[in-house]
């Protein structure tokens, strides 16, 4: 498919160039090396498939051979992920759910966690830096408010979700709650034969 197509070189190249350009960051990614994470999403009709190289990521959308480690979540969880605290909280959520060998996602959060994501540093070869800076500044201060947002979402359907559930009646309130139902039921036809009769004999 195009759009998986798309999807993964995008992918591919934004690790590469977050993951691979610093040397400081070369002993996190000697961890990594060798390894695969297949990284399956709710939101997506294929799984992702990291392969770590000495110099480089790639990123498949079909891999044979059995991965090292699988990660199963969702999209909302996987953008928290780089917050290396966030994991534990994650798995017992049941927000992420790990088979296989789990250090392959510690070090890859580990790896997240030390790379430094900025913009700016990115743009200013292309548009100088003040613009640079300024276009940076913006994409982070919409990243925090769409966190924020969705955070602030989660909670309304967290608290919706459990008001609902509190107020649903339970097995026994239904049960009876259908035997009075019948029981009405039984008498409007108990009256509508009454009434006919009454009829009938008038």
């Amino acid at each position: 498919m195009l759009i998986t197509s798309v999807l993964t070189a995008a992918l591919e190249t934004a690790l590469n160039s977050l993951l691979f350009r610093e040397r400081s960051l070369k002993a996190a990614r000697q961890r990594l090396q060798g390894k695969t994470l297949k990284i399956v999403l709710a939101e997506l009709p294929v799984p992702l498939v990291l392969v770590f190289g000495e110099h480089r990521v790639d990123v498949v959308s079909q891999w044979a051979d059995t991965a090292d480690c699988q990660l199963e979540t969702r999209i909302p969880a996987l953008l928290t992920l780089r917050d290396r605290q966030q994991l534990s909280s994650l798995m017992r959520r049941g927000e992420l759910v790990i088979e296989g060998d789990m250090q392959v996602v510690q070090h890859f959060v580990n790896l997240l966690d030390l790379a430094e994501c900025d913009p700016a540093e990115w743009l200013a070869p292309y548009t100088g830096d003040v613009v640079a800076q300024g276009i940076g500044q913006t994409v982070q201060g919409a990243f925090r408010g769409a966190t924020r947002l969705f955070d602030r979402q989660r909670r309304y359907l967290t608290e919706t979700v459990t008001e609902e559930w509190r107020l649903a009646p339970g097995r026994l309130e239904a049960a009876w709650w259908y035997d009075e139902v019948a029981a009405l039921s039984d008498d409007v036809d108990t009256l509508a034969a009454r009434l006919a009769k009454l009829e009938s004999a008038a």
